[in-house]
């Protein structure tokens, strides 16, 4: 897939893009038959909620599942990427951000670029996020939150917040989310699992607890310019990845395709 000029003009405008139903239900269905298996896995990069201890995100997932090593390569996300960022891009990060049912718990207002910035020094916001909807997210699963147009502010003040979550994260005051908000209006992308959404580094965004009970699972690339590359290395590998090389994009039927990515 390649971005249209309209496409391009809308991610410049808002700050994200978004499209229904991307991928095929077999080709979402090859990557949730894998999550509960990663889910159960005891080790550090799958991340728990304090209180409830269900799974609050999974951590390079492509690292230890080949459907996931697969999509990391989907040349749907990868190619516009590209043309997003003007160049070669490779994988900053890769989770699976779940919100169970009943449990899933909140993620506060931030911007993603603050806390690349402040922790592992990437030298300017040349990044950006694919999100991917394994689950439906509707109204009711805890849908993300999005102020239109707020990457343009630049990088905001934020305060780290080491004890209201249960992963450490630079949120910004509510007077600043107020005012963006009176400025940008809010949004929140609703769709069938299989949509996907493009979005800038700086744009503001926030999604509020899941107390449905429908799971609400999604799946994060966040893909940086290679010559953007992080400067440093205090966070483990499986949460700011050190491999800079270019991503080289499979072909288009890499969910339907069982061959080893990694």
């Amino acid at each position: 897939m390649k971005f249209s000029a309209a496409d391009l003009a809308a991610y410049e405008r808002d700050g994200y893009v978004f499209f229904p139903e991307l991928f095929t239900p077999d080709e979402i269905r090859a990557l949730t038959e894998r999550v509960p298996t990663i889910f159960a896995m005891d080790r550090p990069e799958v991340v728990r909620e304090k209180a409830s201890g269900v799974v609050r995100t999974a951590f390079a997932a492509q690292h230890y599942d080949d459907a996931f090593a697969r999509l990391a390569r989907h040349p749907n996300l990868i190619e516009p990427a590209k043309q997003i960022l003007d160049g070669d891009v490779y994988m900053h990060q890769f989770k699976i951000n779940a919100k169970a049912a009943f449990d899933g718990e909140q993620w506060q207002w931030h911007q993603d670029y603050g806390t690349w910035l402040n922790d592992d020094e990437m030298p300017a916001p040349r990044a950006l996020n694919v999100a991917i909807f394994l689950d439906d997210v509707t109204e009711f699963n805890g849908a993300l939150m999005f102020v239109p147009r707020s990457h343009k502010a630049g990088a905001l003040d934020a305060g780290h917040d080491l004890q209201t979550t249960s992963y450490p994260l630079w949120t910004i005051d509510h007077p600043t989310i107020a005012r963006l908000v009176a400025e940008g209006g809010l949004v929140s992308p609703k769709g069938k699992a299989g949509s996907v959404m493009f979005f800038h580094c700086n744009i503001v965004h926030a999604s509020p607890g899941n107390l449905s009970p429908f799971n609400r699972n999604i799946v994060y690339l966040s893909l940086n310019a290679c010559e953007n590359a992080i400067r440093n290395f205090k966070r483990p590998d499986y949460i700011a990845h050190r491999d800079f090389a270019p991503i080289v994009a499979l072909g288009d039927d890499a969910l339907r395709s069982t061959e080893v990515a990694r």
